[in-house]
């Protein structure tokens, strides 16, 4: 078992420090990546992105669902979007999947993408399963046209609320792309030791990360601080049952980053020193199930 990687996440990054924060993440080009979606700074974050790699040729995941009000004015203009579709704020019919996988590219400054994923597919309303197979057959159509690598789901509660399941979006993905050898092959989705209902069935090989790792897939830990609350919320006594050298944040990222099935870790920010912190902490070795059991089963108790 390795340690996952890190990355850079951009959801909570401010539009001031986000360049910084890029160069950040590409400073490290063995595991540079970076995640965003076309609603992150109020629309801004792929500009942004694109501005500060400046033509760098580090991976960047992207995303398709949510709108901005000036993607759902020119997305109404192009019909690809239904006033419906709109009033919701989200949408993952084909026309407007293949739609924001183009002004993806455009905005990202790339010829094709190297993963995009469905964004929260827990907010349909309606024939979430004819939904979620109109937007995998749309981004198979992207792959098989070379504008793109690989997709896959990005949630926040979508499999602690049972809406989601991996065995269920695998058959969807073979349907859309008419044989097993599609191109869904990754998960996003909260693993920290607050979010831990993955985490701890993933300690027992079960779940949706253990079963996307039995399938190869990448899977990648956002909030693994919990927004940055962790560090206040867990205590010296408990990061030392992870590593006594550690401080408290690395501590907490590192147990995230040891959860068997996890490849990469999404970490929120432009300072200097906690990405020296970050990436010191995830050249450990990880930490082994029978630890991380007995940490979750700390926080359970208290």
């Amino acid at each position: 078992m390795n340690t996952a990687s890190l990355g850079l996440g951009t959801y909570r990054v401010q539009p001031a420090s986000l360049a910084d924060a890029v160069r950040l993440a590409a400073s490290d080009p063995a595991t540079a990546w970076v995640d965003t979606a076309p609603n992150y700074q109020a629309g801004r974050a792929q500009t942004l992105i694109a501005y500060a790699l400046d033509g760098q040729p580090v991976p960047v995941s992207t995303k398709v669902g949510f709108l901005t009000p000036e993607t759902t004015k020119a997305a109404l203009a192009d019909g690809v979007l239904s006033t419906d579709e709109a009033a919701a704020g989200h949408c993952l019919n084909a026309a407007y999947v293949h739609w924001q996988c183009a002004r993806n590219r455009v905005e990202l400054g790339r010829g094709h993408l190297d993963a995009v994923f469905v964004h929260n597919p827990e907010r349909v309303a309606t024939k979430p399963n004819e939904v979620l197979r109109e937007a995998f057959t749309a981004l198979e159509a992207e792959a098989a046209a070379g504008a793109l690598d690989s997709y896959g789901v990005a949630t926040w509660d979508g499999f602690d609320t049972g809406l989601l399941n991996v065995p269920h979006l695998d058959r969807l993905a073979t349907e859309a792309a008419g044989t097993a050898d599609h191109h869904l092959r990754a998960l996003q989705l909260p693993v920290s030791l607050v979010t831990a209902t993955a985490f701890r069935l993933a300690l027992h090989g079960r779940g949706p990360i253990a079963q996307a790792g039995q399938r190869g897939w990448e899977v990648y830990a956002s909030a693994p601080l919990f927004g940055g609350e962790l560090p206040n919320l867990a205590t010296r006594d408990l990061a030392d049952l992870v590593g006594s050298e550690l401080s408290v944040t690395q501590a907490c990222l590192l147990a995230a980053a040891s959860c068997p099935g996890v490849t990469r870790i999404l970490l929120s920010s432009s300072d200097p020193a906690h990405w020296a912190e970050a990436r010191a902490a995830l050249e450990q070795p990880p930490v082994c199930v029978a630890t991380l059991r007995k940490v979750l089963d700390v926080l359970a108790a208290d």
